[in-house]
């Protein structure tokens, strides 16, 4: 049975940083990309971040683009999101996503695998 489960979401101020860990177990982790992606209140779901299965190729939206950094260490099957510069408008639930692919997608529909969510909210 796979399972992603998120951690490290919370309430910081805006400016301030947060790191989110998505741990995975139920697959073989080196074999799947990984992507982060956030829902606001009434708002459709958003692509934030995805690595490659190497780890080699990141990719972002242009929202978080020089303030979040996607990493894995396969060797721990996990995906982190280091997000600095947090702004009130980051507020979302933040899920990770798996997908058994050698490429990278910004779009949901492809991915396999999806965590619960944990929640980031951040005050003016």
């Amino acid at each position: 049975q796979v399972q992603l489960v998120e951690s490290g979401g919370g309430l910081v101020q805006a400016g301030g940083s947060l790191r989110l860990s998505c741990a995975a177990s139920g697959l073989t982790f080196g074999g799947y990309a990984m992507g982060w992606f956030r829902q606001a209140p009434g708002k459709e779901r958003e692509f934030v971040a995805a690595i490659s299965r190497s780890g080699l190729t990141t990719v972002y939206s242009d929202s978080v683009k020089g303030r979040f950094t996607i990493s894995r260490d396969n060797g721990k099957n996990t995906v982190y999101l280091q997000m600095n510069s947090l702004k009130p408008e980051d507020t979302a639930v933040y899920y990770c996503a798996a997908e058994q692919t050698t490429v990278v997608h910004r779009t949901s529909g492809p991915y396999d695998y999806w965590g619960q969510g944990t929640q980031v909210t951040v005050s003016a």
